[in-house]
């Protein structure tokens, strides 16, 4: 495989430096009082099983390596990095999906997911999976906000919502089906540039939004190395090509990560300034998985360019299912399926979170 690195820029550079101007605790307790996220199938703890979808994780072989070993909803084996997150923070071990039956109101004071599979920042991306927008999953954190004040008094739920930590993370089913599997729908756009500038408005809008509800401390999530999900390298290897028939990452696709989280951090970094009173953050996950990718044993990895369930080339969702043959050993292989991570792969995430991001959200 060809080398590709995330080329450095100076939003970056002065993310990183400002998060390192801060000591890193080596303790798991956190002045961070719940988490609540928003976003796709990346924070989805299990949303989307209450909605006709084709985008769900509620059957095995998913959750086969959860701690209770029953698929809840979650797009991997078992825990994903928000729950990962969430233990690292010193909350709780396992971040609930909000539209789950058995949520308690102890459950919701410190965080809930209100994430769903498939979603996107485009509504057709939404309505192509028929699953939740970003709007929907604000008015349920609406319902949740009036439903922890009558727990615990209008005061103490407006200090949980002001040191909680927001989390969104979305974008990459907007690229997925839009620029990639269904390019026709580009045309209204004219370029894939133009698409994320409008992705990014919309984007910042929601962001904003948050900021108006009393966030203040929000962290968004770039999109992965997208060329390099196995789906896509599958895709790739079928066209004519030079790498016709070879599983390589699609290098363009991931030049258009790349770009969209170039920009991502611009918008960042002027909501920074425009909003003194919150922390706006950006956490960069292409670096991390894109690193995995190149260098799988220094993770403890033997396969990164395939999923573990099935053949690893096309299986997710409805065809990752009971009659699939499922890989060994999960912990070795950075992909689940052929779009989300391991559980393994997850843990590594959050870890990368914790060296750079921590700091600044918990000051």
């Amino acid at each position: 495989m060809a080398s590709i690195t995330m080329k450095p820029n100076s939003f970056t550079l002065l993310t990183i430096f400002f998060f390192l101007s801060f000591p890193i605790s080596t303790s798991s307790s956190s002045n961070v009082s719940a988490i609540f996220a928003f976003g796709d199938s990346t924070i989805d703890s299990g949303n989307n099983n209450r909605f006709r979808t084709l985008f769900r994780g509620d059957h095995l072989p998913y959750g086969r390596d959860f701690p209770s070993h029953f698929p809840t909803g979650r797009f991997s084996n078992g825990k994903i990095a928000i729950d990962y997150l969430a233990n690292i923070l010193g909350i709780k071990d396992l971040l609930p999906a909000y539209l789950d039956p058995h949520l308690t109101d102890q459950d919701l004071l410190t965080g809930v997911s209100f994430g769903s599979g498939g979603s996107g920042i485009d509504m057709s991306t939404v309505a192509l999976a028929r699953v939740m927008d970003l709007s929907t999953q604000f008015e349920l954190f609406e319902e949740s906000l009036q439903r922890i004040r009558r727990v615990v008094g209008v005061e103490k739920a407006n200090n949980i919502i002001e040191n909680a930590l927001f989390v969104v993370s979305i974008g990459t089913n907007d690229m997925l089906y839009n620029a990639y599997l269904l390019p026709a729908n580009m045309i209204r756009y004219g370029s894939i540039s133009v698409y994320q500038d409008f992705l990014l408005q919309n984007l910042q809008s929601f962001i904003q939004r948050l900021y108006g509800a009393g966030a203040g401390r929000i962290v968004v999530a770039g999109v992965p190395p997208i060329g390099c999900l196995p789906i896509q390298m599958t895709i790739s290897s079928i066209l004519p090509s030079f790498h016709w028939l070879h599983r390589h990452c699609n290098v363009q696709q991931n030049t258009d990560s790349e770009a969209y989280n170039y920009k991502l951090q611009s918008h960042i970094h002027l909501l920074q300034s425009m909003l003194t009173d919150v922390k706006v953050a950006y956490f960069d996950i292409y670096t991390p998985i894109m690193d995995m990718v190149q260098y799988p044993a220094k993770y403890g990895f033997v396969q990164t360019l395939e999923g573990c369930c099935g053949t690893g080339l096309l299986e997710m969702g409805p065809v990752c299912n009971v009659f699939d043959p499922i890989c060994m050993d999960p912990s070795k292989y950075l992909f689940w399926d052929a779009v989300h991570l391991t559980q393994r792969g997850y843990s590594i995430l959050a870890e990368s979170g914790r060296q750079y991001l921590i700091p600044y959200i918990t000051s």
